[in-house]
């Protein structure tokens, strides 16, 4: 299964971008399934209601909650990043938790901010 993160979600729904259906074409290509979690839900959301885009495609994605296990082992990745000098942003650490906790694996352009996760069992789709 594969977790789409927001960055990728914004370039597959922007129509004219060329690295959006390069992104949709790897991962179709990849037969794997497709989902985004509650927090990627959030922060998509946001940007077309803010401005005026259509948002009923984006509703049809499966979405992964963000439970209990999944803010436990947040809350450690991001005090352990903290810690070693390399903080996360708590959505990330969210997004990053609920990836791990369903044996996913992470598609982003945001390398950068996911990479130091890859020590603590993230997968990301390259």
């Amino acid at each position: 299964m594969i977790v789409l993160d927001t960055d990728v979600l914004i370039e597959i729904f922007d129509k004219g971008s060329v690295k959006g259906e390069e992104a949709l074409k790897k991962v179709v290509e990849s037969n794997e399934s497709i989902c985004i979690t509650a927090i990627n839900l959030h922060e998509i959301l946001y940007g077309l209601n803010k401005y005026a885009k259509p948002v009923r495609d984006v509703l049809r994605l499966p979405v992964l909650s963000y439970g209990k296990q999944d803010a436990v082992l947040a809350s450690e990745l991001e005090l352990k990043t903290e810690r070693k000098g390399t903080p996360i942003r708590r959505t990330d650490a969210m997004i990053a938790a609920i990836t791990i906790n369903n044996n996913a694996k992470l598609y982003t352009f945001n390398e950068k901010h996911f990479k130091p996760l890859e020590e603590h069992g993230l997968k990301l789709f390259k």
